[in-house]
């Protein structure tokens, strides 16, 4: 199999290859090694290699749906056992888990082939994907740019041709806005729908979600099929799934309403391109049949950022204060970057009472959203206020947060409000820059509703393809 027929397959096509002995797990899994050693020095987005550990699974007797499928972790709740997952931070000790993660456990029983673990930001603080610890990930589609974060290593990986998805996870929009960025499918499920188990019951009071990135809309739907589902001691759980997701993919969505906006809710201009791209998209709904409107959630001018942030900081702070305990001493000067000792100190500042009420705050919000969503089926949105940023726009080194964020103080208005909602959202490779790269739109629907996103997903998929769409680094 030449390289070019393996890229042009997503996960579900290459595994239907292993099923009918066209091709070996085994022979995939080179397949995907010799990219990653091809491509990984032009982006960085394999920081550890695991290709004992791959080639082991390969040659294992599981039969999944996605049976003998290369595939990556991401360096964050990725747990592997006898691997380590530092999170991007050089204080983070170097201890393999003893565990996998159930997320793992699942991964595994889909029959997917393990080669490594990808890029993140340190704690994954960041919407790009630069630390001190694994420097930069490049996007492929430019590399000077930024691949999105915090599933930055994650999204290049797939978008560069190395494996057709990749694990990410989603706390204010690091499934978003790395497809975004990188040209890619990413589903934010509704929270709950996936485990963190067993080392979390959640992160940040229900703000992150488990799943991937793909290519290709039914790898996505069909990968959300083999990991959702309750784990025993999980403090909730999401909604009833009535059939398959992959099923709902290849269903049709009927007429939906749909709202769409083309301004940020904090009244910060949206880049051209993306206005442009949204405009765009909400014809081609219309042209689809839907019912489009322009309109938005109420939310306040100062929403999601006052509620998001320091509720941010405070697990920031709870996350090192544990490694702490289990290090018996705290982090030395030169193990943690200037802006996480700036966030970590922040973090440390919020008391007990005033994070119950910032969760109020969020419930509040969810409530007017969810209002919003009981007359509109689907919410249009670009996923990003740009396209990707350059790399070092943001000063990693910098310990005032408000300075170090200001370059792109801007750039991600819309992707924290479903993580604070619990909302499923999507973002889709629909539109690209007038300097060719990549922008996402993202379409967000009521709590438990995959089903709806994954069926109008699929059918812009079919209206406007991007399985032809790729970088140049992809030959």
């Amino acid at each position: 199999m030449s390289f070019r027929e393996y890229a042009g397959y997503d996960g579900l096509g290459l595994a239907e290859l292993v099923h009918k002995g066209e091709v070996s797990a085994a022979e995939l899994a080179e397949e995907a090694i010799s990219r990653i050693e091809k491509h990984n020095p032009a982006i960085n987005a394999v920081i550890l290699k695991l290709y004992d550990v791959g080639r082991a699974a390969a040659k294992a007797p599981v039969d999944g749906p996605f049976k003998g499928v290369p595939f990556l972790l991401k360096d964050a709740f990725g747990d592997l056992a006898g691997t380590t997952t530092r999170l991007g931070s050089r204080f983070r000790a170097g201890t393999a888990a003893t565990e996998d993660a159930a997320l793992a456990k699942r991964f595994k029983k889909a029959g997917l082939s393990i080669l490594g673990k990808t890029n993140v930001p340190e704690f994954t603080l960041l919407p790009t994907t630069e630390s001190a610890l694994y420097g930069p990930a490049r996007n492929p589609w430019n590399v000077k740019h930024s691949t999105g974060g915090s599933s930055g290593g994650s999204a290049a990986a797939v978008a560069a041709g190395i494996v057709p998805l990749a694990h990410a996870n989603d706390s204010g929009g690091s499934i978003r806005i790395p497809a975004s960025s990188c040209g890619l499918v990413g589903l934010k499920p509704t929270r709950a729908r996936t485990s963190l188990g067993p080392n979390y019951g959640d992160v940040l009071s229900g703000l992150c979600h488990e799943h991937v990135v793909t290519r290709s809309v039914r790898d996505s739907a069909a990968m959300l099929d083999c990991t959702h589902g309750y784990e025993p001691g999980a403090p909730y759980a999401a909604p009833h799934v009535e059939r398959p997701f992959l099923e709902e993919a290849g269903r049709k969505p009927g007429k939906l309403r749909i709202a769409f906006s083309k301004t940020n809710p904090a009244g910060s201009p949206l880049h051209a391109d993306c206005v442009k791209g949204v405009e765009e998209t909400a014809k081609l709904l219309a042209e689809l049949g839907h019912e489009v409107v322009e309109a938005a959630p109420p939310l306040k001018p100062e929403e999601p950022g006052s509620i998001f942030l320091p509720m941010w900081a405070s697990w920031l702070a709870s996350e090192i204060e544990g490694e702490a305990l289990l290090r018996g001493r705290g982090p030395k000067e030169d193990e943690l970057e200037g802006l996480t000792w700036g966030l970590y100190e922040i973090g440390k500042q919020v008391s007990a009472a005033q994070y119950l009420m910032l969760v109020k705050e969020a419930q509040a919000m969810t409530r007017r959203v969810a209002g919003f969503m009981e007359t509109h089926d689907v919410w249009l949105t670009p996923t990003l206020a740009s396209p990707p940023i350059p790399l070092g726009l943001i000063d990693i080194n910098e310990r005032d947060p408000l300075k170090a964020f200001a370059p792109a103080v801007d750039y991600v208005p819309f992707t924290p409000i479903q993580n604070l909602t619990g909302q499923p959202a999507i973002s889709l490779p629909l539109a690209m820059s007038s300097d060719g790269l990549p922008i996402g739109m993202m379409f967000s629907a009521r709590f438990g509703d995959e089903a709806t996103l994954f069926r109008l997903a699929a059918q812009l998929e079919e209206a406007r393809p991007w399985k032809d769409r790729h970088p140049a680094i992809w030959n």
